[in-house]
C-alpha cells in the first residue's frame, strides 16, 4: 500500500520557494503534483513525492535549510481536525502521545517515540522511506519543536536537537531556529527535553472539547486504518539504532503480545525478520555513505553485535563490502560537478 501524507505537509512550500527564487508551480509539476493540492490541506498525497519535492527544491535553490524554513512558518492548526484534540490535552507529554496515536491520519511514513531517560526525555522522530529525506526529517523535527514552542512559550527549552545526517555548510538558520544545541551525525533524529517540561499543565486544556474532537475524528469519512506492517516498520526504525528492535519490544510498543503480533503479520504473509531486513536495507546506504560514522558504529546502529556479521550481510545485500561501497560513493560525489 502506498504511504500517504496530508497535503498540509506542503503548507508554506510556495512562499519559501518564491522567497528563494524558485518557481513552486514548476517544482510541483516535476514531482508529479498539482499546485491546487496545496490549497486542499486534507487531500492525501504520496509521502515519497513530497520528500523528493523538498530535496529537489533544496538542491535547486542551494538552500540546505529549505525544510526548516517551512517549519518556521507552521502553526498547530496545520494538523487539521487533529489540532483541536492536541490543543486540549492536559500536558505536552499527553499531546505527544495523542499525536503518535493519530499519526496515521497525518503522515503514514512518520514515526515518533517518547523515551524517558532519567530526568530527560528523548523524542525520537523518523521517516520510514528509502528515498533521501533530509529536508523532510528537518521539517518534521522543526514542526515538533514549533509545537512545543507554541504550547509552552518561553518555558519550552529543549536540551538539544539531533540529526543523523551531516551538518549543512552554514549553521546560521538552524541555530536561530532551535535556540539550543544542534548536533549532526548523531545517533538518532529528534529532540532531547527535560521531563519536567513535558509534564507542565496546559492551561488551555478543556476535556469537553477534547472529547468533542475525538468524536469528530472518529466520524471522518474514509479513515485509513493503520496497517500492521507499516506500524512494525516504524517501530523498528525507532528502536534499531538503540539496539532494542526485538519482536518482544516492538510488540510491547504497539500494545500487543508477541503472539498477536506474529498472527497479524502471518495474516499479511509477513514475518518479523523480513521486516527487520527491509529496514536495514533502507538504513544501511544512508549510514554507510556518512563517512563520519565508523563501520563499527554503522554495524551497531543496524543491530549487529559484530562488524563481521554486518559485513557479511552487507555483501549479500549490496554485492560488495561496506568499505568498498563507501569508497565508491565518495568517488562519485567528488566527480560530480
Amino acid at each position: 500500500m502506498v504511504a500517504l501524507v496530508r497535503a498540509a505537509a506542503l503548507t508554506n512550500f510556495s512562499e519559501v520557494a518564491q522567497e528563494l527564487g524558485h518557481d513552486p508551480a514548476a517544482a510541483l509539476r516535476r514531482a508529479g503534483l498539482r499546485a491546487a493540492l496545496i490549497r486542499q490541506p486534507d487531500q492525501l498525497i504520496e509521502a515519497e513525492r513530497v520528500a523528493r519535492l523538498l530535496e529537489d527544491a533544496a538542491r535547486s535553490t542551494g538552500c540546505e535549510s529549505f525544510g526548516l524554513r517551512i517549519a518556521a512558518r507552521r502553526q498547530l492548526s496545520n494538523f487539521g481536525v487533529v489540532s483541536l484534540l492536541l490543543m486540549h490535552q492536559p500536558t505536552l507529554r499527553q499531546i505527544l502521545l495523542t499525536l503518535i496515536e493519530h499519526l496515521h491520519l497525518l503522515n503514514e511514513r512518520l514515526a515518533i517515540q517518547v523515551e524517558d531517560v532519567g530526568s530527560l526525555v528523548v523524542l525520537r522522530e523518523e521517516l520510514v522511506m528509502a528515498v533521501d529525506a533530509r529536508q523532510s526529517i528537518e521539517l518534521a523535527i522543526g514542526v515538533l519543536y514549533r509545537m512545543g514552542e507554541a504550547l509552552l512559550g518561553e518555558r519550552w527549552q529543549p536540551v538539544s536537537v539531533s540529526f543523523t545526517h551531516g551538518a549543512p555548510s552554514s549553521l546560521g538558520f538552524h541555530r536561530r531556529f532551535f535556540k539550543c544545541r544542534v548536533e549532526f551525525d548523531g545517533g538518532f533524529n529528534g529532540l532531547v527535553c527535560r521531563a519536567a517540561d513535558l509534564d507542565v499543565a496546559n492551561p488551555a486544556a478543556d476535556p469537553v472539547l477534547a472529547d468533542y474532537a475525538r468524536k469528530m475524528i472518529a466520524a471522518l469519512p474514509g479513515d485509513r486504518q493503520r496497517a500492521i506492517d507499516q506500524e512494525v516498520r516504524k517501530a523498528i526504525y525507532l528502536m534499531l539504532p538503540a539496539g532494542r528492535a526485538t519482536c518482544k519490544s516492538v510488540a510491547q510498543g504497539l500494545g500487543m503480545s508477541v503472539r498477536t503480533l506474529q498472527r497479524e503479520l502471518d495474516g499479511r504473509s509477513l514475518n518479523f525478520k523480513q521486516l527487520i531486513n527491509e529496514v536495514r536495507q533502507e538504513l544501511a546506504p544512508r549510514y554507510v555513505a556518512n563517512s563520519r560514522y565508523s563501520l563499527g558504529e554503522v554495524a551497531a546502529m543496524l543491530g549487529y553485535s559484530t562488524h563481521s556479521a554486518f559485513t557479511r550481510w552487507f555483501g549479500v545485500q549490496f554485492g560488495c563490502a561496506p568499505d568498498a561501497w563507501r569508497s565508491r560513493q565518495l568517488h562519485t560525489r567528488k566527480s560530480q560537478p
